[in-house]
């Protein structure tokens, strides 16, 4: 395909249809690319770029460029999505994105040959503007002048109300705006996170999900899992055919605007009008409408704990995130460990406690857990995998349980390790 550039268009996915760009020739692109243009005017269609291998593949719909090249070198794909009945976004969104920012950062990051890889970009008033990267540590400074209070007023203007968790949205994209006040109640800071929909991530935890268990997902922040509760959500709705609503409190999984993003196929959305009201709003959605799975991204508060448990008690399969790298931070959290069926003491008699080898008083799980599965996202492409009651229960007897590390090796593939020894630390 030689340096062919190929506009970004705007586009959704129901069906997709995979070429190997080696395979293709320049004249095919020629000849076609009217033919793509007229579709697009009448059903939308977007072009993105994925590396892939031949039996895996990891396909990123990125809103952050205006256009894309299509490298010809052996591994890049055209892949050539349509949607014919639902929702299709415009390059808009992009510049949406961008709008909010001083137009010499938007420039830059236009220009920035990283810019595929883009997680987030920090003002701070009286700063130097600041980039970050994917697998990158620390920042990229954007300019050479700080940050202005009249740049900050202008991108508030372009963002609009800020939720009462400091947190906004650009309406019909994935990206996320936070807020840091002063004393005074006044943005002296703002977080630009990037929102990508990323399809591939599903097919580390595809058999898991037609167990039709429950699933918490725990890492650090920035490691992907709101991303991966998207196309979770995806996948459940339009593969499996289940009945699916997110809890979405800050609107992240389904974007901003009353309309959810097409990144979560046909996934119901229940949006929440205070993060206060999350655990009323996840009662609601089981009361009201009758999912077969809710999905609900960062479980924080022990009212969250408590509603998880009476939801799965009713039979609803529920796939949560909560923040925390390891299993055992879970354990030992008193809010969160409700999740993992919760933590008591337990005085056993002196013939038990010799029989045991142990103290006369220990730590026990004191009730089923609300989620079978537990996975530690140690990184984007490393996860670790926990039957919870099995290693739960070993844990807290000081034992060491067997876990499965699910892994992409070079080509993309997963690789699931079974039976590895977990040591909390390990990779």
């Amino acid at each position: 395909m030689g340096a062919t550039t190929i506009y970004s268009l705007a586009f959704s996915a129901k069906s997709s249809f995979i070429f190997h760009s080696n395979r293709l020739k320049s004249n095919f692109c020629s000849l076609r690319m009217n033919r793509f243009l007229q579709i697009r005017r009448r059903m939308d269609l977007r072009i993105s770029v994925s590396r892939v291998s031949a039996s895996a593949s990891l396909v990123v719909e990125d809103d952050i460029h205006a256009f894309l090249k299509v490298s010809s070198s052996p591994g890049w794909v055209l892949v050539l999505l349509f949607q014919f009945s639902l929702l299709c976004f415009s390059i808009t969104e992009s510049e949406k994105n961008l709008k909010i920012l001083p137009r010499d950062l938007r420039d830059n990051l236009l220009n920035e040959p990283k810019r595929a890889q883009l997680l987030e970009v920090i003002l701070d008033l009286g700063r130097f503007p600041e980039a970050h990267y994917v697998g990158e540590c620390g920042g990229q400074y954007l300019r050479s002048t700080k940050v202005s209070t009249k740049e900050l007023e202008d991108a508030q203007i372009a963002i609009g109300e800020f939720g009462g968790d400091n947190r906004a949205g650009i309406e019909g994209t994935l990206h996320r705006i936070s807020a840091i006040r002063s004393r005074n109640g006044v943005i002296v800071g703002l977080t630009c996170r990037v929102g990508r929909a990323v399809s591939g991530h599903i097919d580390m935890v595809h058999d898991l999900l037609e167990y039709g268990e429950s699933i918490l997902f725990i890492g650090r922040p920035g490691v992907g899992k709101t991303t991966v509760m998207r196309e979770i959500a995806h996948v459940l709705s339009d593969e499996l055919h289940r009945r699916v609503v997110i809890i979405d409190t800050s609107n992240e999984i389904g974007g901003d605007g009353d309309i959810p993003h097409i990144a979560i196929g046909g996934a119901r959305r229940m949006q929440v009008p205070e993060p206060s009201m999350q655990h009323r709003v996840m009662i609601e959605a089981v009361e009201n409408h009758m999912p077969e799975v809710i999905i609900v991204d960062e479980i924080g508060t022990e009212a969250e704990a408590l509603a998880c448990r009476s939801i799965a008690e009713r039979g609803v399969t529920l796939i949560g995130t909560a923040h925390g790298e390891r299993l055992d931070n879970i354990i030992k959290n008193p809010t969160l460990s409700d999740l993992i069926g919760g933590v008591e003491t337990v005085t056993l008699g002196d013939a038990e406690a010799r029989a045991r080898k142990c103290q006369k008083s220990i730590l026990e799980r004191k009730a089923p857990p609300t989620f079978p599965f537990l996975i530690e996202m140690r990184e984007r492409h490393y996860w670790v995998a926990h039957r919870t009651v099995r290693s739960v229960d070993m844990l807290l007897h000081g034992k060491k349980p067997l876990v499965e590390v699910r892994k992409r090796d070079d080509q993309f593939k997963v690789v699931i390790e079974r039976g590895k020894t977990y040591d909390g630390n390990q990779k």
